[in-house]
Formats: structure tokens, C-alpha cells, sequence
């Protein structure tokens, strides 16, 4: 597994950008990250409902649900399924705001691109846009999702777990 920190030199103040070599061919690194993602995720402190989450869900289609499970059976959504393009590219909205709740009405945008690389490898680009929509925590946000709570590690958690799975 390679992590590297943008996929271009340039730098736009609403996108964070990550990549991220897996050993795993493209089959795999999609299920393992639309199937799978309660395998990764660390949900005890990654969460944002008030029961304990035990998953985290993508419906897999277009609409559906991006959501955590409570151990009580409860939900709490994410976002939602903008384009679901099997092993290959994955765009969903992250709605949560900069308080940390559901905000159904934020919008910003997750791709996720699933690219073979060589026979068995797959080199997934990550981008969270829109940043924008938090307005005045943009930067904050911005930070966050780059390096405090850094998409870059859930990748990495993500990456050891599609290895793991292609074995």
C-alpha cells in the first residue's frame, strides 16, 4: 500500500484530494469499500448518531442511502448515492455538517475512482469537493478532512482491508 497526499500539485481550498495504492485488483477494492465499509471504518470514534454504530451502509444505487447503524437498529445518513459505476467510480454526497450532524441540504461531494494498476493492483483517487458549502469553516473543514481527521488514514484502514480481502 502507497499513500500519496494530492493527485496534483495545485491546490483548490474547496477539495481534498487523496491517493492510495492497493494490492487488491478493482473487483475487490470496490467491494471491499461499498460493501464492506463497517470492516474499516473505525465506528467507535467515527460516528454520528447517538447509538453505538455497528455499520456503516452504501445502498448500492443511484439515491441510496449513506448511513450508519446503531446497535439499536436506528440510522443516521451520511449522504447519498450520486453515481454508481461498478469497480470503477463511485461519486457520493457527505452531508454532514460542521457541527457534526446530518444536514441533508450540504451537499458536498465524495468521488472515488477505482483504477486498475498493473494485474492486481488498484490505484484509488479520492476527492471530497464542495467545500464550499461550509462557508466560513471552510478552512476548518478543510483541515479536518485533510489532515486531523484525514481521509488519508481511513484510506489506509480501507487499503489494509481490501489487501486483506484479495488474499
Amino acid at each position: 500500500m502507497k499513500t500519496e497526499q494530492t493527485m496534483s500539485a495545485s491546490v483548490d481550498p474547496n477539495s481534498v484530494r487523496k491517493v492510495v495504492s492497493v494490492e487488491a485488483p478493482p473487483v475487490v477494492a470496490w467491494r471491499v469499500f461499498t460493501e464492506k465499509m463497517g470492516t474499516w471504518w473505525p465506528l467507535a470514534i467515527y460516528k454520528i448518531g447517538k447509538a453505538n454504530a455497528v455499520d456503516a451502509v452504501i445502498e448500492p444505487h443511484v439515491g441510496g442511502r449513506w448511513y450508519e447503524r446503531g446497535d439499536d437498529g436506528s440510522t443516521c445518513d451520511w449522504g447519498r448515492v450520486l453515481s454508481w459505476e461498478p469497480h470503477s467510480r463511485l461519486v457520493l454526497s457527505w452531508d454532514i455538517s460542521a457541527d457534526w450532524q446530518p444536514d441533508p441540504a450540504l451537499n458536498t461531494e465524495i468521488e472515488v475512482r477505482f483504477i486498475a494498476d498493473g494485474k492486481s493492483g488498484t490505484r484509488v483517487e479520492f476527492e471530497h469537493r464542495r467545500l464550499d458549502r461550509y462557508g466560513a469553516r471552510r478552512d476548518e473543514m478543510r483541515r479536518i478532512f485533510d489532515t486531523e481527521g484525514d481521509w488519508g488514514k481511513l484510506l489506509e484502514s480501507f487499503a489494509r482491508a481490501a489487501e486483506s480481502e484479495a488474499k
